[in-house]
């Protein structure tokens, strides 16, 4: 997978992605067209989108063999807060939603974290206390990136 150099997932901009997947696969836009039963013109207005329906966003992963869902994964990985709810409490017990691992780190959520600290733009204890990434997972990060 190719990834927009300095890939922000703080500021993400869904258009420009698919926008870039699409040149990626040199895919038709006649193909698109018909896939989405719509006009060149209404294909080319969503790359400007900055967010999407979440149905246009699943087709377009279908159609480009790509998960779009997975960068706004990495911005909740990276940005959300830790979860007020103790572990064992009754709330949590109560959800009917399906329970996810949030310390699921893809390899370029890794990257990102590490061309960080290379760069000089953040500290080691910037990265632990911002991200909330435990600091020996940080350093076996590092130890098995290392060039």
């Amino acid at each position: 997978m190719k990834i927009i150099k300095n890939m922000n997932f703080k500021d993400i901009h869904i258009g420009s992605l698919v926008s870039q997947r699409v040149l990626e696969c040199g895919i038709d836009v006649s193909r698109l067209c018909k896939y989405f039963n719509d006009t060149e013109e209404y294909i080319s207005k969503m790359y400007t989108y900055k967010s999407m329906d979440s149905e246009i966003l699943l087709k377009w992963c279908r159609i480009l063999e790509y998960d779009f869902f997975r960068v706004y994964s990495q911005n909740l990985i990276l940005y959300s807060p830790p979860s007020a709810i103790i572990a064992g409490s009754k709330s949590e017990n109560l959800s009917q939603m399906p329970q996810f691992r949030k310390s699921i780190y893809t390899k370029e959520v890794i990257n990102f974290i590490l061309e960080m600290i290379e760069n000089g733009e953040k500290t080691k204890n910037q990265i632990i206390t911002e991200y909330n990434i435990p600091k020996t997972t940080l350093y076996k990060w590092i130890e098995k990136h290392r060039k």
